[in-house]
């Protein structure tokens, strides 16, 4: 193990990335992420006690593709390892859904990589995103008006998926595999300015010449977001059932009793939004709450009514839910 597997790998203890012992099916495109995740994980694998297999997607998109397999082929025989691949219609996927060939791409390659992790026994897979991919998420959901959530988007595991390198620069990689002689392959659609994340790839190098340290500062920012929310989620779960409560018939609704701070009247708003599988779009969340203050703070007296909400004394608190069933 040298230098850099070793800082890596304290990354992952670090973490706590809640592996279980067995196979885990690595992604491979043949990129220089996801060769230098393999080569990885390959390497460490025992300190771990990991059994790799590793899956390689072709999405018919590029004439490259081929060369792309041929190169995670010889990788794997080269490392022992077992190699599961798959020709998927990418183009026809996307034109019966409605969907860009990015997302319908994903959506096909997870559905295999589901399927193929439960076949060959695999509780994990693991991907190459890196810390530039952690950046340049954030980025495009803080431009969409993304939130508090857009700070924390690629936490290093999240359901099926693994990110073991998620905080390690993209060049970082390049540089590991020159260092063991490994080729990879570049896409390079990855440059062409028709997705958000290609056209902000081309701006972070000059942004990144004015804050060099810009992608681990980020990654601090999530870290601490993340404790920041796991607390507030606790809070939440701890007040359901003696401050707050959900109604489900005749109408969903909300149930409060006692008195609120507005910061404890958001967290919640956005926890019962979300359970109830209402809108939560932020600003309307905000102007609810600020309606909501002072009347949940006095005792229960005549019904009130706010836009397409409506608030119901009981004899301990208030009841709040939609004037009809869609919430306009």
């Amino acid at each position: 193990m040298n230098r850099q597997e070793a800082t890596w790998l304290r990354q992952i203890q670090s973490r706590r990335d809640e592996l279980p012992d067995g196979r885990v099916l690595v992604a491979c495109s043949g990129g220089g992420d996801s060769v230098a995740l393999l080569t990885f994980l390959w390497s460490i694998r025992r300190n771990l006690g990991l059994e790799l297999a590793v899956a390689h997607a072709n999405h018919g998109l590029r004439e490259e593709a081929e060369g792309d397999a041929i190169l995670v082929r010889q990788l794997c025989r080269d490392l022992d390892l077992d190699l599961a691949e798959v020709q998927l219609n990418v183009k026809e996927h996307a034109a019966q859904e409605g969907l860009g060939l990015e997302m319908a791409a994903r959506e096909l390659r997870w559905d295999w990589l589901r399927s193929e992790a439960q076949s060959c026994g695999a509780s994990i897979v693991a991907t190459g995103h890196t810390l530039d991919d952690h950046t340049e998420t954030i980025l495009i959901r803080l431009a969409r008006g993304g939130g508090l959530g857009s700070l924390t988007p690629l936490p290093p595991r999240q359901d099926l998926r693994w990110s073991p390198l998620i905080e390690v620069r993209r060049e970082d990689l390049r540089a590991y595999l020159r260092l063991k002689d490994i080729p990879w392959r570049e896409d390079a659609s990855n440059q062409e300015p028709f997705t958000p994340r290609n056209r902000w790839r081309t701006l972070l190098p000059e942004i990144r010449k004015e804050a060099p340290a810009l992608d681990h500062h980020l990654w601090e920012t999530h870290t601490q977001i993340r404790e920041l929310l796991a607390y507030r989620n606790a809070q939440v779960a701890s007040w359901h059932g003696p401050r707050w409560s959900l109604v489900k018939a005749p109408l969903p609704a909300i149930r409060w009793n006692g008195s609120w701070s507005i910061s404890e009247l958001h967290w919640v708003l956005e926890a019962a939004f979300r359970d109830l599988g209402w809108p939560r779009e932020a600003r309307h969340l905000r102007d609810l709450a600020d309606w909501l203050l002072p009347h949940l703070n006095r005792r229960p007296g005549k019904p009130k009514t706010w836009g397409s909400w409506n608030l119901t004394p009981e004899m301990t608190g208030w009841i709040l839910h939609p004037r009809t069933t869609g919430l306009g």
